[in-house]
């Protein structure tokens, strides 16, 4: 089960009155692939809180000079390592349960 941080449910009205980002700069992240929100039938964009936690990263970053491009290369990085070490976990996991038959 998702947890609630993670259900796509607010507006985009509603992030920028809860992270003070434009409504614009939003929706540029989300152009550079930083950011990734559901969308409605009618197309409205729906984010979640830990998209908001996300924006505001990427808000901090950008102050310190960071450029979208650098910050993409990042969140990928730490992706990657994440996706490992489930993976490492998993095995780790398999091969004890497959060593107790």
């Amino acid at each position: 089960m998702a947890s609630y941080k993670d259900k796509k449910v607010i507006t985009i009205g509603i992030v920028n009155e809860l992270t003070g980002l434009s409504e614009r700069k939003i929706r540029y992240y989300e152009e550079r692939g930083l950011i990734f929100p559901d969308r409605t039938k009618r197309g409205t964009r729906k984010y979640s809180f830990a998209d908001i936690e996300l924006l505001m990263k990427i808000a901090d970053k950008r102050e310190e000079g960071v450029q979208t491009s650098e910050i993409k290369k990042d969140m990928m990085r730490e992706k990657r390592k994440k996706d490992l070490r489930e993976e490492m976990l998993r095995g780790q996991i398999n091969a004890h349960f497959n060593r107790q038959k």
